[in-house]
């Protein structure tokens, strides 16, 4: 893998560096969400059935998840700028695909490198950023992968909608976008130090300690139910957008999606300094009353319902993610972090994937609008295990517990 050395007479500044990493970040997430208002075209263009459209929004999960577990831990060892290289490339040669596919197992194809890419490229990217920036790096990488599913949705479904090139445009965008970042990178400075070990960060390393068992079983049907929703929005929320109101413009659909992503990320920010209990209950609340608004907005075929819904969902979304983590982290050592890290990503991506397959199981034999009732009423039922759960006395010996 080449190394990229900036030259010393022209480098960014830490400044510019943590601007730079955040940025691309932005750009990964955007090029994954990307896809999302093309489904529905998809589907009308290449014949697929709802089954298809979750398996290849499902086989990114994975293999981010993968690239999560195993090579996206290198740049603690061989540094940042290789690392991010190889996902920048690796994206460009996704999009490449993407620009090119014309059946379902090119899209998986595509998906699948994505997935690979956005595993390595958000990792380093957020290692980096808190290599230059200690004070807000943490809070950058919070909204950075919103910012970038909302941008994604939101640019993907107006280029779908009005602009010429309607399955490819989107991606040339990313593409060129992409080939900037691989020359900035010439003259980014690296921000880590290399270090033996590379092959044993290839193995993976998932546990949960005991302290943080209890907690995290309570918070599990939480987790689940929000990236089970996350998932649900990025797959099949558009075809479901234009069967239930018949707004066939894929930048309605794309607006419904946008709406979860950009609310999360203005309330993980606007509420940083909430306790994570706070936030917890903010989570639960406004997760449950927003799928509920969402459903009601599916039962009136009403587009501007479910947007509100949504937007209240978002909220949820948002503190339930950012307390989850702000909960479960500070119950572990420092050394048995990215262990439970691991761990908690395992569970999220893997609720982010499965229940959208299971979805498109069920939308042929019961139709997506049924299929969406079910799904979404499971998710209020998860939420309110959590709610119960969290509300138990905590006992002496457990006192961290929420």
């Amino acid at each position: 893998m080449p190394t990229l050395v900036a030259s010393p007479r022209l480098s960014l500044s830490p400044r510019a560096m943590t601007l730079y990493a955040a940025t691309a970040a932005v750009s990964f997430s955007a090029t994954s969400s990307a896809p999302t208002p093309l489904y529905h075209v998809y589907q009308e263009t290449l014949g697929l059935s709802p089954l298809w459209v979750t398996v290849i929004f499902a086989s990114y999960a994975f293999a981010m998840l993968a690239a999560f577990l195993t090579v996206a831990r290198l740049s603690d060892y061989i540094g940042r700028k290789p690392m991010i290289f190889a996902a920048l490339a690796l994206n460009a040669v996704a999009l490449l695909v993407f620009i090119t596919a014309g059946n379902a197992p090119e899209l998986v194809l595509a998906r699948v490198i994505q997935g690979v890419a956005t595993g390595i490229g958000m990792t380093t990217l957020g290692a980096a950023i808190l290599d230059t920036d200690k004070v807000n790096g943490s809070l950058y990488n919070s909204v950075t992968a919103f910012i970038g599913l909302m941008l994604g949705s939101l640019v993907g479904g107006a280029l779908v909608a009005w602009a010429p090139l309607p399955t490819q445009l989107i991606y040339m965008v990313l593409l060129v976008v992409t080939l900037a970042e691989i020359a900035m990178l010439t003259i980014a400075p690296e921000t880590s130090t290399t270090r033996p070990g590379a092959l044993d960060a290839l193995k993976p390393h998932v546990t949960v300690p005991k302290a943080v068992v209890p907690v995290m079983l309570k918070l599990l049907p939480l987790n689940v139910a929000g990236w089970a929703l996350g998932g649900f929005y990025l797959s099949l929320m558009p075809t479901l957008v234009a069967v239930a109101t018949r707004i066939s413009s894929p930048f309605v659909g794309s607006a419904v999606v946008s709406s979860l992503m950009l609310t999360a990320a203005v309330v993980v920010f606007a509420l940083r300094k909430l306790p994570p209990v706070r936030l917890l209950t903010i989570g639960m609340s406004g997760l449950g009353l927003g799928i509920a608004v969402t459903l009601g907005g599916l039962a009136l075929q009403s587009a501007p319902v479910m947007i509100f819904g949504t937007v209240i969902a978002g909220v949820g979304f948002g503190t339930s993610y950012a307390g989850n983590l702000r909960t479960l982290l500070p119950l572990a050592a420092e050394h048995e972090r990215a262990g439970l890290l691991a761990a908690y990503f395992v569970v999220s991506y893997v609720s982010f994937a499965v229940p959208s397959i299971a979805a498109g199981l069920l939308a042929p034999v019961l139709g997506l609008v049924v299929t969406a009732y079910l799904y979404l009423s499971v998710l209020i039922g998860l939420i309110a295990l959590s709610f119960a759960a969290t509300r138990q006395p905590a006992k002496p010996a457990r006192a961290m517990e929420i």
